[in-house]
């Protein structure tokens, strides 16, 4: 969804999102000492990467009318808040990425790569792949404020459950090991691990 309340339908749901939220702390060297000890420096810009699959070759309406609805992401658009053609002050949008109950928090494109991957015989596109990169644009609480509390710099996966998964088959994929599966139903507040409704998205810890 963008700024102005526009959806931009995806078609397909990602196969993965990867999130990162990263604090800044530091210590001072002193000569002659240990260790010293940290002070917090601020949270940086969140970061969100991920790639989108769009396929028209059922209907056979070029795929652009779809990427070129991504590609304006990062097109300035002077009619937003706080654009000034007197300053030549304009900027590109914010967006948010919704995919069932998850959303991402405010953000802006930084990168876009888009491949047109099929063509008809007459050379329309109909199959394209956009991997793109979001920076956080202000302060947002969709993952928790970020202060001194929420710990050193951690990435985010999100898995959304396929029909027969189990809990210990999705450990086995992001983790590395199916008996890790206890550390994903503390991160996702679930209970009864044989409770597991496909479509529902689950929060993937990093392995410390």
């Amino acid at each position: 969804m963008t700024e102005d309340g526009t959806k931009i339908p995806c078609l397909f749901n990602p196969a993965e999102l990867h999130l990162n939220q990263t604090n800044g702390w530091a210590a001072d060297a002193m000569p002659g000492s240990g260790v010293g000890t940290l002070r917090y420096l601020g949270a940086q810009s969140g970061t969100v990467s991920l790639s989108l699959f769009f396929d028209t070759t059922d209907t056979g309406r070029p795929v652009t009318d779809y990427t070129k609805k991504i590609v304006g992401l990062m097109e300035v658009d002077s009619s937003l808040p706080g654009s000034s053609p007197r300053t030549n002050n304009a900027r590109p949008p914010w967006v948010q990425f919704h995919w069932g109950d998850f959303r991402t928090f405010k953000a802006v494109v930084s990168h876009l790569s888009l491949s047109f991957e099929y063509f008809s015989p007459t050379g329309i596109p109909l199959r394209a792949r956009a991997t793109m990169g979001l920076v956080q644009y202000e302060q947002d609480h969709t993952f928790g404020p970020q202060n001194p509390t929420s710990g050193t710099p951690r990435p985010h996966r999100v898995h959304q459950v396929r029909p027969g998964e189990t809990l210990d088959r999705v450990a086995a994929l992001h983790l590395g090991k199916s008996t890790a599966w206890r550390l994903i139903a503390e991160e996702n507040g679930i209970e009864d691990p044989l409770d597991l409704r496909p479509g529902r998205l689950l929060s993937i810890p990093g392995m410390f």
